[in-house]
């Protein structure tokens, strides 16, 4: 098997690749929340997210973490909210890129706390953003909780919330948005595993045979587990409704928010 990592343009130019593969079951590939999320932001693509590809089984989802850094005096989401209704346009966020994943989840939260003004600041990825959140040149946002547990543990940021319904195994301590008087808030980041469009069901039930053979492999398991997931391993017809109510669910954030391709 050969593997090609292409991680640029937000996974727009690794998609178009899967969907030009050949419908033989010699391409398949990994997508992410961006798969849904760039239709929602009205990003120029060069295939539909529902019917370019063909679904296979959706591996799993990942929590984020609302985190600041520790000089904001804010222990939590409502002390976040409140200091930036006290100081409108004054905070800075960062994401990986306008339109992303961790953008909306920004969008998600200021959408359910009614609403508050503050500056968000679009980095090429969540490296340099982390890296900038680290030298206080912006003051809060959300991480993965693989990214965010070891700057938490280390006091060299604070975590506010996760994400999730339910609490992160690996920030046990940390209570969920939700839990903080935002009951609506639940966002996640996941992975799927699909096919170009058009590759034969017996094809498609075949691989998805093999990806259930391999999550239950406890080295498997294991691996994802240490990467904060949380499995899921659906049907092929229950991953393409996923996709399908995952880009539903973005879209109508889009609309409720006005975020917006900076």
């Amino acid at each position: 098997m050969l593997v090609e990592n292409l991680p640029a343009a937000a996974g727009v130019p690794a998609t178009a690749q899967i969907v030009r593969g050949a419908q033989d079951g010699s391409v398949l590939g990994m997508v992410a929340s961006n798969h849904v999320i760039n239709r929602a932001m009205g990003r120029t693509m060069p295939y539909d997210p529902l019917t370019g590809v063909a679904p296979i089984t959706v591996i799993g989802s990942f929590p984020l973490v609302l985190v600041a850094v520790p000089s904001l005096p804010v222990r939590g989401a409502q002390d976040l909210i409140a200091l930036a209704r006290a100081r409108p346009g004054v905070l800075n966020y960062g994401s990986g890129g306008a339109g992303s994943l961790l953008h909306l989840a920004v969008e998600l939260l200021r959408a359910e706390a009614g609403g508050f003004d503050v500056q968000h600041v679009p980095y090429n990825g969540t490296a340099q953003m982390t890296a900038d959140l680290l030298r206080n040149q912006i003051q809060f946002g959300f991480l993965s909780a693989t990214v965010a547990t070891p700057l938490i543990r280390s006091g060299k940021v604070r975590a506010l919330g996760v994400s999730t319904r339910e609490r992160s195994a690996f920030l046990p301590e940390v209570p969920t948005l939700a839990e903080q008087g935002l009951p609506g808030y639940s966002f996640d980041a996941w992975l799927a595993l699909v096919a170009p469009a058009g590759l034969p069901p017996q094809l498609v039930e075949r691989y998805h045979a093999l990806a259930q053979e391999a999550l239950a492999s406890p080295e498997v398991r294991d691996a994802l587990a240490r990467q904060g997931m949380t499995f899921i391993g659906n049907s092929p017809a229950q991953a393409a409704a996923f996709l399908a109510s995952e880009l539903d669910k973005h879209t109508a954030l889009v609309r409720r928010s006005g975020a917006a391709l900076e």
